[in-house]
C-alpha cells in the first residue's frame, strides 16, 4: 500500500490508497483537522480541533495552548482505517499532567468515550447525546482510550479512536488514566480514522468487534468454535471457595458440606454452574509444599476430592481447580505435569489461572491431553491480543458497582465474562 506524506503552506496531508468510502487523507493546520478526503474524491469539511485533553485538570484544545506541542506522523492504513501517530510534547518548564485525550474534541451531540471523575480504577464512560454517561469496562490495556463518532455526510459517519502508545513515553511517568510529562517529555497517541454507516452502535461494533481496538490484525477463533468448550458460554454463577471455608469442610465435625452448599444455592438463586476449590491462598509459600501438594493434603486426599467433584457434577455443577504460575519457590514439580496430574485425579472441568489475564497453548494442550472440555479461566480480563488463547475470565474486584457496560463482550461476544461479587 503506497503512502504519501507532504507539507504545503503549513498544511499536513496524509494519503493512501484505500477501499471505497474510506478516509484517504486529511488536511490539518494549527491544531485543527480542516477536512478529510474519501477515496471517492469526496472532500468532507470537519473544522474541528484534532484533540482536546485535560492539562493539569483543565480542558484545552489542540492549537490553543503553548505548553504542549503536537507532532503528527503518517502511519499509513490498518485494514480500512487511516492511522496517525500524534506525539504530545511538554514545551513548558514545568511538569504537566495530561488525561482524557479525546479525538476531534467531542461535543455534547457526539457519541464519545472518555474519562469522567477521578476513580483510581474506573473512569471510562460512554457519552450518548441526551443521556446520562454510562461507566464502561474496556480492556486493561486501554482504560485511557478516547473515541469520538461524528457525521460526515447524509448517511456516512466517521469514528476516531485514540490509543496511548505506552512504549513511546519519554521523560515522564504514566498511570492508568493519566500521563505525567516532565519538561521536554513526550508521549504518543495512535489515532485511527474509520468511516461506517448505520447507528452509533455500528461504529462501536466496527471499532471494538471488527478491529479489536487495533490490537491485532487477525483473530484465531479456534477455541471459540470448539464444541467441548462451549458450555462455559451458558454458565452464569461461579463460586471460588477457599479450602478453609466451612462450606467445604468443617474441621470440628469432620463433615464435608459442599453438597449442602450447592443445595442451598439452588433454593436461593438457582444454583452454581461452577465451584472452584482454592487451597493455596494464603498458605502457599509458608512451607515447602507446592500448590499440588496442597490439593493432596486436603481432607481425604485426592480420592475424596474426586468424589466431591463427581457429586457436584451429578448435581449440575462443574468443578474447577486453581493454578498458581508464580509457585516457583516451593518443592519443585513440573507445572504442566502437575496440572495434568491434578486434572486427571480430580476430574476437574476447568482451571482458574491465579493472577493471570491470559492462558497459553501449553496450558490448554496439557488439559486437552487429559480430557476434553477443560476450561481455562483467567483471574484477570484478557486483553484483545490474548483473547484467542482463552475463552473465559473475570472483571476486577473493584469494578462491582452498577451500572457497568462491559465493552469486552463486544470485542468477542463468545468470551464468557464473570463479575466478582464478594460474600461477607
Amino acid at each position: 500500500m503506497r503512502v504519501r506524506l507532504f507539507f504545503v503552506a503549513g498544511f499536513l496531508f496524509l494519503s493512501c490508497f484505500a477501499v471505497a468510502q474510506q478516509v484517504q487523507y486529511l488536511t490539518y493546520r494549527d491544531g485543527v483537522v480542516e477536512s478529510v478526503m474519501l477515496d471517492n474524491q469526496q472532500s468532507i469539511q470537519i473544522n474541528r480541533p484534532l484533540l482536546s485533553l485535560l492539562l493539569n485538570q483543565k480542558k484545552v484544545q489542540s492549537g490553543t495552548n503553548q505548553n504542549i506541542r503536537l507532532t503528527l506522523t503518517d502511519s499509513g492504513h490498518v485494514h480500512q482505517s487511516l492511522k496517525l501517530s500524534v506525539q504530545i510534547t511538554n514545551d513548558s518548564k514545568d511538569t504537566i499532567r495530561i488525561a482524557n485525550v479525546l479525538p476531534l474534541d467531542a461535543r455534547d451531540t457526539d457519541v464519545h468515550i472518555t474519562g469522567l471523575g477521578n476513580h483510581r480504577l474506573s473512569r471510562t464512560h460512554l457519552f450518548i447525546p441526551g443521556k446520562l454517561p454510562v461507566n464502561v469496562i474496556v480492556p486493561d490495556n486501554a482504560w485511557e482510550l478516547g473515541y469520538t463518532a461524528i457525521p460526515v455526510d447524509a448517511d456516512l459517519f466517521m469514528y476516531v479512536l485514540a490509543r496511548r502508545d505506552d512504549a513511546s513515553l519519554k521523560s515522564g511517568t504514566r498511570k492508568r488514566f493519566e500521563t505525567t510529562l516532565f519538561p521536554a517529555g513526550s508521549v504518543s497517541y495512535t489515532f485511527y480514522f474509520q468511516t461506517y454507516r448505520g447507528s452509533w452502535q455500528e461504529g462501536l461494533r466496527k471499532c471494538f468487534q471488527e478491529e479489536k481496538l487495533y490490537d491485532l490484525t487477525e483473530f484465531d477463533e479456534t477455541l471459540f468454535h470448539r464444541a467441548d468448550l462451549a458450555w462455559i458460554k451458558r454458565a452464569y454463577v461461579m463460586h471460588l471457595m477457599m479450602a478453609w471455608d466451612k462450606s467445604y469442610f468443617d474441621q470440628r465435625t469432620g463433615k464435608f458440606n459442599l453438597s449442602d452448599f450447592v443445595r442451598k444455592g439452588k433454593s436461593l438463586y438457582g444454583g452454581d454452574d461452577v465451584i472452584c476449590l482454592w487451597p493455596t491462598w494464603p498458605a502457599l509459600g509458608m512451607d515447602q509444599r507446592n500448590q499440588f501438594d496442597m490439593y493432596r493434603d486436603l481432607p481425604g486426599g485426592l480420592p475424596a476430592l474426586r468424589a466431591l467433584a463427581d457429586t457436584l457434577r451429578s448435581m449440575g455443577s462443574r468443578f474447577f481447580i486453581a493454578y498458581n504460575p508464580w509457585d516457583e519457590g516451593t518443592r519443585q514439580e513440573g507445572h504442566l505435569d502437575g496440572l495434568k496430574y491434578l486434572i486427571r485425579e480430580t476430574g476437574a472441568d476447568g482451571v482458574v489461572l491465579d493472577t493471570q489475564g491470559s492462558s497459553s497453548k501449553a496450558l490448554q494442550d496439557a488439559a486437552d491431553e487429559v480430557k476434553p472440555g477443560v476450561i481455562m479461566y483467567s483471574e484477570g480480563m484478557a486483553i484483545p491480543k490474548d483473547m484467542p488463547g482463552i475463552v473465559s475470565g473475570r472483571v476486577h474486584n473493584a469494578l462491582y458497582y452498577p451500572p457497568m457496560l462491559n465493552l469486552n463482550k463486544l470485542i468477542q461476544p463468545d468470551f464468557a465474562i464473570f463479575r466478582v461479587a464478594e460474600v461477607f
